[in-house]
């Protein structure tokens, strides 16, 4: 039998209907903030990774999923999707359009890394970039959308942890300093950290290696090292934050595990996903497109969240979501029924109005399967309701019964699916 591959898996309903419930308030929310939807790419140059993610970076070194074309070009399926993002704004020259570019995905990416629960080697992600200001009230306002996104689908109590990275004019200064305090004690870190000691001191910050911690700790805080403009920046994200009140900790050892993050970076983490908490993360990226062949400055700022983490952090805190009911199970007895049944139950569909309509079958069974598919309603139809054209609606939580007609059947779930209910 031929099976998924490892690290990967299928969704299956009634999971795939809770997925397509989140991505329905995903979708609303970014239309709040005006946001539009961008679909790029599942595969890219290998380059485009290389050069906006960073090649010494663990995505682009171990990582990736990196096969030649017949032509013998180098293509990667994509491991995270800013990168191509600001590539779709460089080409289709989105720097002429009007105002801020506000856009969001949601869709696969790839890595190859170890699976484990609720990371997995093609995961999907919902993120978004808004590109184009480098003004601080930007920052804010992607951090406050985030906390209203993870609201509106369900998730409680999310911690938010900030920090800035500083910029081109700060952050050598600081890569200085931390070369220094690195020197005595690389040694006793870990294989991966003594490393990055040598290529991008920075990523020390971001291992994640319990043992490297107090060592890790030890080292020289980059909010120290600020330059003014940064420092005036962070803190115009963290009064804006404080104005509308979502609350954050500033984490000075936050730095991201990506190259192209510069000032604000943040994430959000649950303490129901256990050691390896983090549901999202973002930041801001003033030079990624200038890196990445622009000669128009863009800079932005975004995040991603893993929809298979953000999906495990609902079923912690909230419990599993309930099936998807069905609203109405119609119920014929009698071959006229069916037919009746049929031209019902496209009347009550087109009214936006879920429905299974059963074969004819005695009415225990139907009401067994009714109730195994978790229908809301039942409605019985035989011979002789589809003559007197009184039907018999059975409401399958309380197991009160009504006669109802056709007309009142259609304005009763009219009425409801216009209240959303």
């Amino acid at each position: 039998m031929i099976r998924a591959i490892k690290g990967t898996r299928d969704i299956l309903p009634p999971a795939s209907g809770q997925w397509a419930s989140v991505e329905f308030e995903v979708r609303r929310v970014f239309r709040s903030y005006n946001l539009q939807e961008i679909r790029t790419p599942v595969f890219e140059d290998t380059q485009l990774f290389a050069r906006g993610v960073g090649e010494d970076t663990d995505i682009v070194s171990k990582e990736m999923y990196t096969f030649e074309d017949r032509d013998g070009g180098s293509l990667t399926l994509r491991p995270e999707n800013t990168a191509p993002v600001i590539r779709a704004y460089i080409e289709h020259r989105l720097d002429q359009k009007p105002g801020l570019q506000k856009l969001y995905y949601i869709g696969p990416m790839f890595r190859r890394e170890r699976p484990q629960k609720g990371r997995y080697r093609q995961f999907h992600q919902i993120g978004a970039e808004v590109i184009g200001s480098e003004r601080p009230e930007i920052d804010a306002e992607v951090i406050v959308m985030v906390w209203d996104l993870l609201n509106a689908v369900g998730v409680s109590g999310p911690e938010v942890l900030l920090n800035s990275v500083g910029c081109s004019e700060c952050r050598p200064e600081f890569l200085s300093k931390l070369r220094a305090a690195l020197l005595p004690v690389q040694s006793s870190l870990c294989t991966d950290c003594q490393r990055r000691s040598e290529t991008n001191p920075l990523r020390v910050l971001d291992c994640k290696v319990p043992a490297d911690q107090p060592v890790i700790d030890g080292l020289p805080s980059i909010l120290d090292s600020l330059c003014s403009n940064c420092a005036a920046h962070f803190d115009i994200v963290k009064v804006m934050l404080n104005d509308r009140a979502v609350p954050f900790t500033v984490k000075p050892r936050l730095v991201r595990g990506l190259d192209y993050y510069t000032r604000t970076t943040f994430e959000f983490v649950h303490g129901a996903l256990g050691a390896q908490n983090s549901i999202l993360g973002g930041g801001r990226y003033d030079g990624l497109a200038e890196q990445l062949g622009s000669r128009v400055a863009a800079p932005g700022i975004g995040f991603s969240i893993g929809q298979d983490r953000l999906m495990l952090a609902l079923e912690q805190t909230a419990g599993r979501h309930a099936e998807h009911a069905i609203d109405v199970y119609i119920a014929p007895m009698g071959a006229e029924a069916v037919r009746y049944c049929a031209g019902l139950a496209h009347e009550l569909r087109r009214l936006g109005v879920c429905v299974e309509s059963g074969p004819d079958a005695k009415l225990k069974r139907s009401l067994e399967l009714a109730h195994k598919l978790a229908a809301r309603y039942t409605l019985i139809v035989g011979e002789q309701e589809t003559r007197s054209g009184q039907l018999l609606l059975k409401d399958m939580l309380t197991g009160d019964q009504k006669a109802i007609s056709h007309p009142q059947l259609l304005g009763q779930f009219s009425t409801s699916t216009e209240h959303g209910s």
